[in-house]
């Protein structure tokens, strides 16, 4: 609400004022949605293994589509939604004939190990090779969901988070990002 006369030297220093935060909550904004159209594959931490204790360079998914989320392994509702939409864009690029890589990196390095993400793939029927489960060091993994606008924080034991997915084209460039259960990801395909 804005105080006096619409002519007084106040009432416009509020308004500027007002104009000036907001202007600075959409930069903050933006600069949290991970770069935008900035954001190359190759920018992001690169040391990372799979649930089989191999190294994984994410640079080595060049060439194909790549749909990136985040998740942990005992995670019991958002993340159970987040793969399962993940499938769905599977069959929808199956049956367009398309291909993607689809990379899940753990939130939680300590709990989300190699083995854990291989018993997570076996439990959940996720054995096609173009699936990769990642882990990393705690700094990589920080600086990874910074880049791409995950944000996540521990609780208790648990770790709180949301919902999304990052999706870069053959080439390593960011496509986009989405809220999947907004099902707004097929423009992103």
């Amino acid at each position: 609400m804005f105080f006096g006369s619409p002519k007084s030297p106040r009432w416009r220093s509020q308004r500027l004022c007002a104009g000036l935060l907001c202007a600075g909550l959409l930069v903050v904004g933006g600069a949290s949605a991970g770069g935008g159209g900035a954001m190359r594959l190759e920018q992001l931490p690169q040391q990372w293994r799979d649930d089989r204790g191999a190294p994984l360079a994410l640079t080595a998914l060049l060439g194909r589509r790549v749909v990136v989320a985040m998740a942990y392994t005992h995670c019991r509702t958002i993340c159970p939604a987040t793969i399962a939409e993940l499938k769905r864009m599977q069959r929808t690029l199956d049956a367009r004939g398309e291909q993607a890589s689809f990379v899940i990196v753990g939130f939680d390095p300590d709990t989300d190990d190699p083995a854990s993400w291989h018993q997570y793939r076996i439990n959940h029927h996720l054995e096609r090779s173009n699936w990769h489960f990642l882990t990393g060091s705690r700094e990589a993994t920080q600086q990874f969901a910074h880049q791409l606008g995950f944000d996540f924080w521990t609780y208790d034991t648990h770790v709180m988070h949301e919902s999304r997915l990052v999706v870069f084209d053959a080439q390593g460039q960011w496509r986009g990002a989405v809220h999947p259960a907004s099902g707004n990801w097929p423009a992103l395909l």
